[in-house]
């Protein structure tokens, strides 16, 4: 049972009425060897400001038995216990049982499919740990929390508190860790298994990596790396927040069917994903260090300090998304944090948030289901932008001192908006209202382009509701430099304060670059006179930031309908044959590639996967680029020969080899025996995955059946896999053996919210058609996302708004 979800009004009325002293939890994992049943028995300690008063506890587990201050209580009514009459002072203890199933949420177990053995976490975020164990499940009723947990002989068990006295009893352990500091319930975690473990000392504090048996080789391999960042992360957040992390252990645990990263306090848990099964690329590895940091950083804003309510989500995760690139670009080796951040991320939060799905950075929440939806790319990506923009509008130093303050007054506790702008207010001596109101509290893109008045040039800026908001930006000019480069002649930094913004512009530039260095958050454009001579030149730019600015602004004009899909990839190719950013090549690549085969008609397809194959030759020539050129290659390959030198160029790299035999299925060429070789050859546990994305490409009615069983009906797949499956289920020029799917997959959108936030987050996205559809279509998704529960209406929204623009732009 899920019971029901809680309101906003009733979280501020237990608020009002508890204060949490602590949680004693007791969970059994025995059951998980040959079952799916973990029993817990959650002790909670609390008080009560209105003796006589009534409230309720939260359990949407299995009721066992429930005792109020030695009373025995009534089992659980839609996810809740009643709590009556209560003392001043009450212990509650409730016994339940919660089952690891498909749907299940809360708690999971997994089993590797390489040596059988059993993995078990547990994952909080809303409000999962109802589904576990009993408890008061909303962020502010914070509590300091002491588990302990039964466990077999041979597993290792990890929460949030480092350090527990474990006893054998025979067959099993009991693992007793010390108390936590104050948690939200949601930042609480057990995770458990045979796992293998990794540590050392760094940052002044002793960090682990933890990892399943079968892949020990590849956390080996990427120790080092992980190491180094976590105590480069925990040096810079220490200092920048005025605050070191309070405790001396850390632990990261890369588990099976995770689905993500959660940033339970001492203890993060990741999908293993990360732990990529062939040596990763820069980009890989940009990318996992951003993601590694913002884990890292929700130690503060998050775990040390909460926000109040959901409505206040973007204090948690928008700052961990900023706090991430700021750390990266600062602390660590992978300066160009910002750069790939725009190139990814970014990108994909200016087209939400010009789309239906907008939304103010901080919203209204009014229960926790609409809560779920809130996780989206206004409130990280866009979040983490905005917070730069606020950075550079009151200077580091400034912002940093701020956030001294925030930690040193609300360590332990909860937050809201009013109280970290006030904090960053007072350390820059600026009211910071109107930017509040306008960044945080206001949905949409500001329109920012340059024009040409009688006296020079003017930046001519809009609002989503009129006016522009405040804002610092700047716009440069680039000349021709030694006749095939551009150098920057000029760069003028403004802070907008209305419609019309004068600037002293050099006149007979041959490039001007709108939000030059990347300061702000808006929708740019090129000045008319020199439109064209944009997207032929951006990669003629000297820098990989203003290289990423053209890109970025090239691909909103793309998406607003204002550019086409060739000069889109005109400006991608250019861009690729000079990039100098290793952790730009394969997102870029990726976008020209999307361009090429999703935005282009199908005229214009072949010609333009051509180009995008020209550029990946390019690039194949250099050392540092030559495993994601190679990579681009197998998405863009024509014909037999190709995939041949292809395979040859492959050698000994497995993943390689399997990205070749996708394209060779989605051309139509057989594939069966090379997969089943490569299959048995293949030491990766998700083996089967490969195989399958193979079988996913093929243009044949059969294959699609079986691929479809497996990934929809059975849910047999990794969540960190799905995307990759149904993006070569949805393969390009397969039009006729796809339709029938497109009506399959509007069958599933009632039932796509099975499983939690998550799963129903990844499979609404993840199987959405790309081809074989038409606006009846788009029309009849339109329909069925206004009657789904928020999460899935929220992303069906988004992918509904982003065909449309697709279909228009296919002409």
């Amino acid at each position: 049972m899920s019971g029901r979800r809680l309101t906003r009004t009733e979280a501020e009325e237990r608020a009002d009425l508890l204060t949490i002293e602590r949680y004693d939890v007791a969970v059994d994992l025995t059951g998980l060897v040959t079952g799916s049943w973990v029993r817990c028995e959650s002790t909670i300690t609390f008080t009560c400001h209105r003796p006589g008063a009534e409230t309720f506890v939260d359990c949407a587990a299995v009721f066992e038995s429930a005792t109020l201050n030695g009373v025995a209580l009534r089992s659980a009514d839609e996810g809740r216990i009643a709590l009556t009459a209560l003392a001043e002072r009450n212990v509650l203890t409730v016994v339940s049982t919660a089952e690891c199933s498909a749907d299940g949420q809360g708690v999971h177990k997994a089993v590797d499919p390489a040596d059988g053995e059993t993995y078990v976490y547990t994952d909080f975020t809303p409000d999962y740990a109802r589904h576990v164990w009993a408890c008061f499940d909303q962020p502010d009723l914070k509590a300091p929390w002491a588990f302990t947990v039964t466990a077999p002989e041979g597993w290792l068990v990890l929460s949030n508190s480092g350090d527990p006295r474990i006893e054998s009893l025979g067959s099993v352990r009991r693992w007793t860790f010390p108390p936590t500091p104050p948690l939200a319930t949601y930042n609480t975690v057990v995770n458990a298994g045979p796992y293998y473990e990794l540590r050392r000392h760094g940052a002044g504090h002793d960090l682990g990596l933890f990892a399943r048996q079968s892949l020990a080789s590849v956390l080996d391999r990427d120790a080092d790396e992980l190491f180094t960042l976590t105590a480069q992360g925990l040096d810079f957040f220490a200092e920048k927040f005025g605050m070191p992390f309070p405790q001396h252990k850390y632990d990261q645990v890369f588990t099976p069917e995770f689905p993500g990263a959660m940033e339970n306090f001492g203890c993060v848990t990741w999908m293993d994903w990360f732990l990529r099964r062939t040596t990763p690329t820069r980009a890989e590895w940009d990318l996992f260090a951003r993601y590694l940091l913002h884990e890292l950083a929700h130690m503060w804003f998050g775990n040390i300090v909460t926000m109040r309510w959901w409505d206040d989500l973007w204090l948690n995760e928008a700052f961990a998304e900023f706090a991430s690139n700021w750390a990266a670009v600062s602390a660590t080796s992978y300066t160009d944090a910002w750069t790939a951040h725009l190139a990814g991320e970014k990108l994909k939060a200016y087209l939400v948030d010009q789309g239906p799905t907008t939304h103010p950075i901080r919203q209204p929440v009014r229960d926790v289901a609409e809560a779920e939806a809130s996780f989206d790319a206004i409130t990280y990506p866009k979040g983490a932008s905005v917070l730069r923009q606020l950075m550079a509008y009151v200077g580091e130093d400034n912002f940093s001192a701020g956030l001294t303050t925030y930690f040193a007054a609300h360590a332990w506790g909860s937050t809201t908006l009013e109280d970290l702008i006030e904090a960053v207010a007072d350390a820059a001596g600026r009211d910071l209202d109107p930017w509040r109101a306008g960044w945080l509290e206001t949905a949409g893109t500001d329109r920012l382009a340059l024009a040409r008045g009688g006296d020079g040039f003017v930046l001519v800026a809009r609002g989503p509701e009129g006016p522009p908001r405040p804002q610092t930006l700047a716009i440069g000019a680039y000349g021709w430099r030694s006749g095939d480069h551009l150098e920057r002649t000029a760069l003028v930094e403004v802070e907008l304060t209305g419609e019309r913004t004068p600037l002293d512009l050099p006149a007979g530039a041959d490039l001007y670059l709108v939000n030059d260095e990347d300061l702000t958050f808006a929708s740019t454009r090129p000045d008319a006179t020199t439109r064209d001579a944009f997207f032929a030149n951006a990669g003629r730019l000297p820098t990989a930031t203003a290289r990423g600015v053209a890109v970025t602004t090239a691909w909103d004009m793309l998406v607003n309908g204002e550019a086409t899909a060739a000069e889109a990839v005109q400006c991608l190719t250019g861009v690729l044959a000079v990039e100098t950013s290793a952790s730009v090549i394969e997102p870029y690549l990726n976008l020209a590639v999307e361009a090429a085969e999703l935005w282009s008609p199908e005229s214009e397809r072949d010609g333009l996967l051509r180009a995008v194959a020209a550029a990946c030759r390019g690039l194949s020539c250099v050392p540092a680029y030559r495993k994601p050129a190679l990579r681009g290659l197998t998405r863009t390959a024509t014909g037999l020969e190709e995939v041949a030198w292809l395979q040859a160029e492959a050698g000994e790299d497995v993943d390689l080899q399997w990205r070749v035999l996708v394209r060779k299925a989605q051309l139509g060429l057989p594939t069966a025996a090379e997969a089943q070789a490569l299959l048995d050859r293949d030491p990766d546990p998700e083996a089967w995955v490969s195989r399958l994305q193979v079988r996913a490409a093929t243009p044949d009615a059969a294959e699609k059946k079986a691929v479809w069983q497996t990934v929809v009906t059975d849910r047999a797949v990794p969540l960190a896999s799905l995307h990759s499956v149904a993006a070569l289920f949805w393969s390009a020029g397969q039009d006729d053996v796809l339709r029938p799917y497109a009506q399959a997959y509007l069958d599933l959108v009632p039932t796509l919210h099975r499983g939690g936030a998550m799963p129903a987050s990844t499979f609404t996205r993840s199987l959405f058609p790309r081809f074989g559809v038409d606006l009846a279509f788009v029309r009849q998704a339109e329909d069925l996302a206004a009657q789904a529960v928020p999460v899935v209406r929220t992303n069906l929204m988004d992918l509904t708004d982003r065909m449309r623009r697709i279909l228009r732009s296919r002409g």
